[in-house]
């Protein structure tokens, strides 16, 4: 094992962990969460399996850096501490639709800044598991993240002071800091950020193979035109 591999591993292993700690404090308090921790116990996430993946940067690295600054909340010390260190080890990828079904209408401003690190799962810059899913998540500032469902079970921590969330209805409200949404599957859902981008843990429990659906709103242009004149 070179040293190098050894001190990405090392800085993997501790914000995978210290995310599991964040969850741990919350069992028994929310339905999604004890699913995850559930799932978890049965993936080694020992140091000597964290995964050889080569870091991959991103054109949005500016704005990740101010998510992962704006990360003050005393609960998520430990995590946002973690991820400064482990940032520059991380896979970013950004989602261009190609988790949707063709001619899937997204949005501009979705396109045009999203991100994500698998951290645990097929495929991750972390910690090898099937069928299950845990990364982070951002949206760039003034970003609809229009309504969306798919039959993977998902679950939520939000790291950023403020985001908005439409849940299964019309109603928008908005989350802080350490906050845990739970989307059954099949279940609609949309997210938007606001002057700030928008950081957050995901997790998707199973059935990560499927392919997300848009759930047409017809406020989209109006949410989206407030957005921009930062007026929400």
């Amino acid at each position: 094992m070179s040293s190098l591999y050894k001190e990405k591993s090392i800085r993997i292993h501790a914000l995978v962990h210290a995310i599991l700690q964040f969850l741990e404090s919350k069992r028994g308090r929310f339905h999604g969460i004890d699913l995850v921790l559930k799932k978890m116990q049965t993936i080694d996430l020992s140091l000597h399996t964290v995964i050889d993946s080569k870091p991959c940067d991103t054109r949005h690295a500016s704005i990740l850096a101010e998510a992962i600054e704006n990360i003050t909340a005393p609960h998520l010390r430990g995590i946002a501490n973690c991820l400064k260190q482990a940032r520059h080890d991380l896979i970013w990828r950004e989602d261009n639709a190609q988790f949707y079904t063709p001619q899937s209408d997204v949005g501009d401003g979705y396109r045009n800044c999203n991100l994500h690190s698998l951290l645990v799962g097929p495929d991750a810059c972390g910690f090898n598991a099937k069928d299950f899913s845990l990364g982070l998540f951002m949206l760039g500032p003034r970003t609809l993240y229009r309504d969306h469902a798919h039959h993977a079970p998902e679950l939520y921590v939000n790291l950023s002071p403020r985001s908005g969330w439409r849940l299964s209805t019309e109603v928008w409200e908005d989350y802080n800091a350490g906050s845990v949404i739970w989307n059954a599957p099949d279940t609609p859902h949309a997210t938007r950020s606001y002057n700030d981008p928008f950081l957050s843990i995901f997790v998707w429990l199973e059935n990560i193979d499927s392919i997300c659906r848009v759930v047409p709103f017809p406020d989209w242009a109006e949410i989206e035109n407030d957005l921009s004149r930062n007026v929400l």
